[in-house]
């Protein structure tokens, strides 16, 4: 683990393989190597430029003088053996091999990754890949990818075997401006492995979530146990790729991977500990839940303005197994009392305070179900009416989420143009919104411990 800190945390970095051809993959790894100048040496290596981007450029990487903490390779295939060489000759601290060729073509790919395996092992030098996207931490403005952009800073690391996988779920961060402490491709698995890069995380006080694309596991035993280590200090989301005949065809031809039975798999991430998911959505709606909120007991309350989105809670919550306990006579009588309470409120979990609820009615609500003992979490449910005061309930959530720490809120604010205001509000604040019922149940299901 401490050798994988000179990758995850370099204070230089040196690119073979550096280029200002447009629209090459050596010219995206520049560009956002760059990003991070102020942090870190960065070094470019190239033998047949002398300049890149109006950086000096060295023929081979033992032309720099100064030490490397971390060497990216960024060049074609059947030249990566002799690059290695030459970076284990320099003794770095560590590598990434982004170019592709390897294992994922056949036999004799798969000779050449053995080669550069060997090699680096030989040196005692951790390496990641080949055939990946890089690696990312936002907490140190690195960026050793050809993606397109970072995303910004969060506590969910993020570690996936599929790269292209990467870049679009960093282009939805952007919009959604949702963070990341972490993001690893680690593609064909010559060195390091998925275990390795879990149990680093597991210990990296940046992170509070993983989260995990798969589509095999190289080393089954050791997976388990450091995922069951893992999984007992921080939340671990998996989402398995190659379910069926056809998928674990595909993954044989994406990263050389053998993918096996699904339902061993299965079992061997519920006796780790893992919360598995079964779609990208759902990773990800996960994560942010467990990042944000607090972990709780079963015993769940509903506030809504729309019955029937209150009905498609309930339905959701009883399927997952999560309890909606009944209302107290204390708290109905509270709220039966207030003036602000419109008399047809539905006087049960979920809780209807009717559509034309403002965030006076919204507040009382709130407040009520939480104050009682037995409700442990709160879903917030919005739909939007004429008089529907958005970002005010927004604001309404908020106070009362510091009120009741303890308790985790998540929110179902429901719509679109005109109630993203309000949700924007709630996850700055780091309140989770899902616009569907069901995504907001399986969220809290995921925090009920």
């Amino acid at each position: 683990m401490r050798k994988l800190q000179k990758i995850f945390n370099p204070r230089s970095v040196v690119l073979i393989g550096a280029t200002d051809r447009e629209g090459s993959v050596g010219l995206g790894i520049c560009k956002n190597l760059l990003e991070g100048k102020h942090k870190r040496e960065i070094f470019f290596v190239n033998p047949y430029r002398k300049k890149v981007l109006g950086r000096k450029t060295y023929p081979f990487i033992t032309s720099i003088k100064e030490s490397i903490d971390l060497a990216v390779v960024a060049v074609p295939a059947k030249i990566v053996p002799k690059v290695v060489k030459e970076c284990c000759q320099k003794r770095v601290g560590g590598m990434i091999i982004i170019s592709a060729g390897f294992a994922e073509t056949g036999s004799r790919g798969m000779a050449l990754q053995d080669e550069i395996s060997k090699l680096a092992r030989e040196a005692k030098i951790p390496l990641i890949g080949p055939n990946c996207l890089g690696i990312m931490r936002p907490a140190i403005e690195l960026n050793a990818t050809f993606a397109p952009a970072i995303p910004p800073l969060g506590s969910v690391a993020f570690i996936s075997q599929s790269g292209a996988l990467i870049d679009s779920v960093v282009d939805r961060a952007l919009l959604e401006n949702y963070g990341f402490s972490t993001i690893i491709s680690y593609g064909n698995e010559a060195d390091l492995e998925l275990s390795d890069f879990l149990e680093w995380l597991s210990k990296d006080k940046k992170t509070e979530a993983i989260g995990i694309y798969l589509e095999a596991v190289k080393e089954g035993r050791r997976f388990m146990r450091v995922a069951k280590r893992a999984s007992k200090g921080k939340p671990v989301v998996v989402l398995k790729a190659g379910k069926t005949r056809a998928g674990r065809a595909a993954v044989t031809t994406h990263t050389a991977s053998l993918a096996g039975s699904p339902e061993i798999y299965s079992a061997v991430f519920k006796q780790a500990g893992l919360i598995e998911a079964e779609s990208v959505e759902e990773l990800f709606d996960l994560l942010k839940a467990l990042a944000w909120q607090p972990k709780c007991k079963n015993g769940i309350g509903i506030v809504t303005n729309g019955g029937g989105c209150g009905v498609l809670m309930a339905d959701y919550c009883q399927r997952l197994g999560i309890k909606l306990p009944k209302l107290k006579k204390e708290t109905l009588r509270s709220l039966a009392r207030s003036k602000i309470m419109h008399p047809a409120f539905s006087r049960r979990n979920p809780l209807d305070i009717i559509g034309d609820a403002l965030s006076d009615r919204y507040k009382l609500a709130i407040e009520a179900m939480l104050e009682q003992e037995n409700i442990h979490g709160l879903i917030v449910i919005q739909t939007l009416q004429i008089m529907t005061e958005v970002e005010k309930n927004a604001k309404v959530v908020i106070k009362a989420k510091k009120k009741f720490p303890q308790k985790p809120i998540i929110c179902c604010f429901m719509g679109g143009k005109l109630t993203k205001p309000g949700i924007n509000l709630l996850e700055k604040n780091k309140i989770p919104n899902y616009s569907d019922p069901k995504r907001a149940a399986l969220a809290m299901k995921a925090l009920i411990r």
